[in-house]
C-alpha cells in the first residue's frame, strides 16, 4: 500500500508548525529573494547551473528588501523573525529539509553565519525624483556610507 505524497502545502504546513520562528511571509520572500538573486545578482544567464550561494543569497536578500521596503526592510524582515543572515540559513534549510528547495553537498548552515551584520547592511537613505513627464516623485534607496 502506498500513500499519497504530500503536497507542496502540505509539506509547509508541517515545516511552519514544526518551526514558529518563521512568519510564513519570511519563507515566501526567501523564494522571492532566491529568484530576485539569480535574474539580477548573479545573472542566471551567466550561469550553467541554478545554484547560488550563501554569500549571494544573502546579497540578493539585502538588495530585494531594501527595493521592496526601502528604509523599512529591517523592520519588516524583524517583524517575520529574520534577524541575522544565520536566520536566513535557518529558512532555506527548513525549507531543504522539507523538501521544498534544493542544495548541494556543499551547502551548509555556516555559509549563512555572520555574513553581513543587518544593522548595518539594512541602513539606507531615501533619494527622491521628480518625473516631470509622468508628474511623480518617486523614491530610491542608496546604501549610507557604513555599508
Amino acid at each position: 500500500m502506498s500513500s499519497t505524497p504530500l503536497s507542496a502545502a502540505e509539506k509547509f504546513r508541517l515545516l511552519l508548525n514544526q518551526d514558529a520562528r518563521y512568519d510564513a511571509e519570511a519563507y515566501n520572500f526567501i523564494y522571492e529573494a532566491l529568484d530576485y538573486t539569480l535574474k539580477v545578482v548573479v545573472g542566471q544567464s551567466t550561469r550553467s547551473n541554478m545554484h547560488v550561494s550563501g554569500p549571494e543569497l544573502l546579497e540578493g536578500v539585502r538588495r530585494f528588501a531594501i527595493q521592496q521596503f526601502g528604509c523599512l526592510a529591517k523592520m519588516v524582515l524583524e517583524n517575520w523573525g529574520i534577524c541575522s543572515t544565520a536566520d536566513v540559513g535557518e529558512i532555506v534549510f527548513n525549507l531543504v529539509e522539507f523538501d521544498l528547495m534544493g542544495k548541494q553537498d556543499s551547502d551548509s548552515k555556516l555559509d549563512f553565519l555572520n555574513v553581513y551584520c543587518f544593522e548595518d547592511a539594512f541602513e539606507v537613505r531615501p533619494v527622491f525624483s521628480y518625473r516631470q513627464d509622468r508628474d511623480e516623485w518617486t523614491a530610491s534607496y542608496v546604501a549610507t556610507a557604513t555599508n
